[in-house]
């Protein structure tokens, strides 16, 4: 029975991709194109491996490499949940399938995928860097199958584990933040890579001796324990991974079988008493201030704290925001100014506000009557971003004054960055009035069909414009550096970049508020189209 259930899912797997890539001839292209880069990165991935044989760092770096490969299949399901339709076992409920030939048909039909055939690959070329002899070439065959069900095992844990998050507008904040997550990786990788360029691969070696026993590192780890002679440290290697595709089993399937018997959420009580009761302030909006100018305060952190887009695009501007000055300065290619960058990131967030609202903004139109009520909705915008953006940026300047030890410019950097931030408040409070456009709830688009000319003039030119306007304070800093003497009053620039962007803020808010309170039937029109 148990085998007629895996083919069954196997034919099914075999199916959906089949059915999948029916649907349209794009997706079939894409679908072809994204194959090809994949086995033609596994490839040249499975050459790099071969030319490591022989190296006296090979069995470091093959560790390493499998780890983060597992590392990589045991994140992705929660990144991409719908990379693979068969992961949500919840559609299954309704059939009478016992949890043991459930588990074993799931795996076996988790083999099925371009990302299988990637990894296999790459454990194959582990194994050859580092078999020498008949026997390791055994323990390879041995090592490479473990380690290929372990990470599979993995990902089906880590997926079932999680699937009512992944179900949920959580699960699908965590897909929007997944370009996020690749590309730090991407950054990270990188750095670790232009490290190895300049110290060699000998670094790698602390690491690596801890790596290779840790499951499934470990089985691939008893190859090279083989290679050496070392048959007993070979053979504990492969039980831990053995004992780790066990125990990954085991809570795999304890988890599924409580996901397959408990009862639907539909069917239980949805509110209760102490859900209906009357709302409170809580935490930090006890802080915040009275009357219209706390309440838009809140409603600007809610979004974004709980709305995909724009958490996205804030996560996005805090990680570039640190990544950029501390990167480059870690490498010793950065200067002090790239600082400002955070700054810079976090401010693009005052353009297009009202974006964020889609066509929920009418609710906020009916609360402005006047260019007064106009000024206090961007002020509390503008003072939600602050609680937010200033001790960030202030948190990214003295990490980069650190880094490269340069303490004497602190005040001019922090100085120059609030001038920036004050000058992206102003002149994102006057665009988001003049060229508002709407943000897809759906989907990663971030503009509306039609309205991609009024992103780029919202954002590009409210950046240019905001450069233009920080000239001033620019131009006091390069003259004081310069100017003989100059650099004993460079701690001016602190007081002077805060007041000045105090003041353009300010100014920017009063500009925009009678914009804003004329043109609210055009922006409601140009928000509402997502």
């Amino acid at each position: 029975m148990s085998t007629d259930v895996t083919g069954v899912f196997v034919q099914l797997k075999l199916s959906l991709l089949r059915n999948g890539l029916r649907q349209s001839a794009g997706r079939r292209a894409a679908y072809v194109a994204s194959a090809v880069l994949v086995l033609l990165f596994a490839a040249l991935q499975l050459l790099g491996l071969i030319t490591l044989r022989g190296n006296a760092h090979a069995d470091s770096v093959v560790v390493i490499l499998v780890a983060v490969l597992t590392l990589g299949w045991a994140v992705m399901p929660l990144f991409f949940p719908g990379g693979d339709e068969t992961l949500d076992p919840t559609r299954l409920v309704m059939l009478p399938l016992r949890p043991r030939p459930l588990v074993r048909a799931l795996l076996a039909a988790s083999l099925v995928g371009i990302g299988p055939l990637f990894t296999l690959c790459l454990f194959t070329g582990s194994v050859i860097a580092l078999a020498h002899g008949g026997a390791a070439y055994v323990v390879g065959v041995i090592a490479v199958v473990l380690a290929l069900l372990v990470c599979v095992a993995l990902a089906r844990a880590v997926a079932v584990a999680n699937i009512r998050l992944l179900t949920s507008r959580k699960g699908r904040d965590l897909a929007v933040l997944s370009g996020l997550v690749i590309a730090i990786g991407a950054q990270v990788v990188n750095f670790g890579a232009q490290r190895l360029g300049s110290s060699g691969l000998a670094q790698l070696d602390p690491a690596g001796d801890v790596l290779r026993w840790v499951p499934p590192a470990s089985a691939i780890g008893a190859v090279k324990s083989v290679s050496d002679g070392a048959y007993g440290i070979a053979l504990l290697q492969l039980a831990l991974s053995a004992g780790a595709l066990l125990g990954v089993i085991v809570v795999w399937s304890r988890h599924l079988t409580r996901l397959m018997t408990s009862p639907d959420g539909s069917t239980l009580q949805a509110a209760t008493e102490s859900a209906v009761r009357e709302r409170t302030p809580t935490g930090l909006a006890r802080l915040l201030p009275a009357g219209r100018t706390g309440t838009v305060m809140e409603r600007t952190l809610r979004y974004v704290w709980r709305d995909p887009k724009t958490k996205a695009a804030w996560v996005t501007s805090l990680a570039i925001g640190l990544i950029v000055p501390l990167f480059n300065a870690l490498q010793g290619t950065g200067s002090i100014y790239f600082a400002c960058f955070a700054a810079g990131m976090l401010g693009i967030q005052m353009y297009n506000q009202f974006g964020q609202d889609t066509s929920a903004f009418w609710m906020v139109a009916m609360t402005i009557s006047s260019p007064r009520d106009a000024y206090v909705e961007l002020r509390g915008r503008a003072l939600a971003l602050l609680l937010i953006t200033l001790p960030y940026a202030a948190l990214v300047t003295v990490l980069t004054t650190a880094l490269l030890g340069a303490w004497h410019k602190l005040p001019e950097v922090l100085g120059l960055s609030l001038a920036l931030l004050g000058a992206m408040l102003a002149t994102g409070a006057w665009s988001s009035a003049r060229f508002p456009y709407s943000i897809p709830q759906e989907g990663y688009k971030n503009v509306a069909p039609g309205q991609s000319g009024l992103a780029w003039i919202s954002i590009f030119g409210g950046m240019i414009a905001a450069a233009l306007l920080c000239a001033p304070v620019i131009a006091l800093t390069i003259w004081l550096n310069v100017s003989e003497g100059g650099d004993a009053w460079t701690w001016l620039l602190l007081p002077g970049g805060a007041a000045y962007g105090a003041a353009v803020t300010l100014l920017g808010l009063r500009l925009a508020a009678p914009s804003t309170a004329a043109r609210l039937p055009e922006i409601l029109m140009a928000v509402s189209k997502g």
